[in-house]
């Protein structure tokens, strides 16, 4: 379990098109034993450039897994047991704005989740707490992945709303355009909940977009061919892997907790009084938030 203020562990959950992370060093697979259920798939733990690193495929090795059956909570769960302090989100992503080409990345610093059929706390009965998500990414780990985009040559865009749909049918001409009306950027179905319980768990968050397509409400999006859309998909997973390992030296080197806050936000978020706790449901609750729980 991860104690926020010792050396960095940094996550990173791989989405469509990215399988591994290349240049890890002492790699080997962990299946971590999650009370909340079986984890997308094994955890990839390696070093690089002495950082410790922690790889989750997020829809498993293969792709087996549809966005609604992924099971968030094991597996933010099961990051946060084998120490991961730090996550990075890789998430294949539909354009909603013109200038969001296919090929862009974008460092989403807001979300709107449309989702419906997932769970999305770690706690409940038993054991109640309201943590909030006004600001749901640690800008901390932003400012990294800006720096290190530069040098990895890789164009990204600082800023901008993720719409995360249910899926796995993409959205109607009619959803599109309003969505757009909203001032989103980018949409998705895999970042909701995950970003809601990275931050329960006390885990920096920061979720990179990677623009495979224009949405349907493009006057183009009817003309894109799927083996275009594939190989946007594979070249965006190449520049995602350079942005990682660039990334690393930038992350490496923080000695004490968030200053974003990130490392204690369940500081005050708890609600159910001690006596009336369910242990049971604390027990669960062992490395999400075992520091306030004690």
């Amino acid at each position: 379990m991860s104690v926020p203020g010792v050396l960095p562990v940094v996550g990173v959950i791989g989405g469509s098109g990215i399988d591994e992370i290349d240049g890890l060093e002492d790699v080997h697979w962990v299946e971590v034993v999650s009370p909340f259920g079986k984890p997308s798939d094994a955890l990839m733990l390696g070093t690089l450039g002495g950082l410790q690193m922690v790889f989750l495929p997020r829809h498993g090795r293969g792709h087996p897994i549809p966005p609604t059956e992924l099971n968030f909570r094991a597996n933010i769960d099961a990051m946060k047991r084998v120490g991961v302090t730090e996550i990075i989100s890789l998430s294949a992503v539909g354009s909603l704005r013109e200038e969001l080409a296919p090929g862009v990345f974008v460092l989403v610093d807001q979300f709107i989740d449309r989702t419906f059929a997932r769970h999305k706390s770690f706690f409940g009965s038993g054991m109640v707490a309201h943590v909030s998500m006004a600001e749901p990414v640690c800008g901390r780990v932003g400012s990294a992945l800006m720096a290190a985009a530069d040098d990895a040559g890789v164009t990204m865009v600082r800023g901008g709303t993720y719409l995360v749909m249910e899926g796995p049918q993409f959205s109607t001409r009619a959803e599109s355009d309003l969505y757009r009306s909203w001032g989103c950027s980018v949409i998705g179905m895999t970042n909701m909940p995950e970003a809601k319980l990275a931050r329960e768990a006390e885990i920096c968050y920061a979720t990179v977009a990677m623009v495979t397509d224009y949405d349907c409400w493009h006057e183009d999006h009817d003309a894109v061919t799927v083996d275009q859309v594939i190989a946007v998909l594979l070249a965006n997973g190449g520049k995602a892997k350079d942005l990682v390992r660039a990334v690393a030296p930038r992350l490496a080197g923080r000695t004490e907790i968030c200053g974003a806050g990130c490392h204690r936000a369940l500081d005050n978020a708890l609600i159910t009084a001690p006596e009336a706790r369910d242990g049971t449901a604390c027990q669960a609750l062992d490395a999400v938030a075992g520091r306030v729980l004690g």
